[in-house]
Parts: C-alpha cells; structure tokens; sequence
C-alpha cells in the first residue's frame, strides 16, 4: 500500500537536510533507522536501500555545494576514484554478513567515531570565512597528502559500502584532521567524493540483484532527501564550523549507542 511508505518522504527531507549539513551521505542516519524500522529484513537488503538513498542525496548537495563554488575538484576526482573499487568490494560482501553481525559493527563503528569527534571538536575555523581564498590555497594538495588520503577513502569506501552508508561522517573528520582541510571545503569535497563512491555501490547492487525488494522505499526516501539536501547546503554557510563536528559526533553516537539497545535487548 502507498501510505505505508509515505512517512519516508519527510524522513528522507530531514536526513538530507542535515547529513548535507555536515558533509555526509546520511547514510549513518538512515540505516539504523532502517535496521530498527524493518527487523526481519536482509542485511543486503538495507544496504542497498540506505547506499542508493546515499547517492541522490550526496548528489543533490553536490550540485548546490558546487554553484557555491566549494567542492576542491582534484582532491575530489583523486579520493573518489582511488575509493570506486573499494566501494564495489564492500557491496559485494555485504550478503556474506550476518544481520546480528552487521548490526553490531555499525554500531561500534559510530559510537568510535562519535567520541573521537567530541574529544577533538574545535577545528579553530568558522564554516563562513571567505570561501574562495581557502579554496585556492594549495597546503592541502601536496602529492604527500593526495596519496594518504586516497589510500584512507579507500578503505572508508569498503567499509561503509559494505554497511550501506556513504562515508561522509568519516571523510569529513579525516579531510579536517589529518589532511587539513578547512571545514567548508572538506563537507563540500566530502559530498562530491560520497555521490561518485555511492553510485558505484549502488549500481553493484544493482549488478548483482540485491536490489530486489527496496525500489518503492528508495523512491519515497529520494525525493525526501534531493529536496532536503538543498536546504542544508544553504543552511551550511551559516553556521560555526565547530557546531557542525559536534552536532556530526551527537548523531553518531545516539545511533551507535540504538543499535547496541537493540542488539542486545531485542
């Protein structure tokens, strides 16, 4: 029936908004969601309908982030591109996993990442500093770091490939990091690199027939999520890059911490 996937549609504006907020694919958001929302369901089987929503929404924040002139385009097509076999890899392992398994990773995963990003919030930028003069400066394309960072997403790409998540939430705090990339630049960047890395998850999905049974759910959460992201690009130009590290952090962990819940009690 059509109203039981109606209440996707706004699930997917507030996931876009905000995942595009701070840099990600909300496909951390999502899946949890999904997971607790449809208990009897394959692991495959959310997986391919959190990466494929993952897509549309980092596709629709690229293309406002990009009229903003704030995606860095060669670190992007570098990290991207070292990072598209990796997501393959991920895709095509995720039915070998276990859902107890895969639930109980995903929720190691986010609750590390949270506390790493509360331990080290304070990136000493603000997200609406002059945007272009960051955007030319080269300390963040030395060849040093272009190697270090694809060797990263490549393995950010399989893993979150692999849980059916676009990686944002890790590149985001790993282009700030540990490559020194200003904030504004890095959620932007991060949105490019997720929307190419997704697709190729998606369209392995896609290849291999696990994208059997989530159609009609993608489409309600995708036209949730292209608007939503449009809001969150804009919403993202106002706001003190530090809020956005630990608003990212909150959401991690209140996620991580309803899979173990549910893991553990179910």
């Amino acid at each position: 029936m059509l109203e039981n996937y109606l209440w996707l549609v706004p699930l997917g504006f507030g996931i876009g908004a905000y995942a595009t907020l701070i840099g990600a694919g909300g496909g951390f958001i999502l899946a949890p969601i999904l997971l607790l929302s449809y208990p009897a369901e394959k692991s495959e089987t959310i997986a391919s309908i959190s990466l494929a929503v993952v897509f549309f929404n980092a596709l629709s924040g690229s293309v406002a982030y990009a009229r903003a002139k704030r995606i860095d385009y060669r670190s992007g097509l570098v990290f991207s591109s070292i990072s598209i076999p990796g997501a393959v890899l991920g895709a095509l392992t995720t039915s070998l996993i276990p859902r107890e398994f895969f639930d109980l990773v995903f929720g190691v995963l986010m609750v590390l990442s949270s506390a790493f990003l509360l331990y080290r919030p304070n990136t000493g930028r603000r997200i609406h500093s002059d945007s272009q003069r960051a955007a030319r400066s080269t300390a963040y394309h030395s060849r040093s770091t272009l190697i270090a960072g694809a060797c990263i997403c490549f393995l950010i790409a399989y893993i979150t490939s692999l849980l059916g998540i676009g990686g944002g939430f890790i590149e985001v705090p790993t282009l700030v990091y540990l490559l020194k990339f200003p904030v504004h630049i890095a959620t932007a960047t991060s949105q490019f690199i997720v929307a190419v890395v997704s697709f190729s998850g998606s369209a392995t999905h896609i290849a291999t027939g696990l994208f059997q049974h989530g159609l009609r759910r993608t489409v309600a959460l995708a036209i949730g999520v292209i608007l939503g992201a449009q809001l969150g690009a804009r919403l993202s130009s106002q706001l003190n890059s530090d809020w956005i590290i630990r608003s990212l952090a909150a959401a991690l962990g209140f996620v991580g911490l309803q899979l173990f819940w549910h893991v553990l009690f179910s």
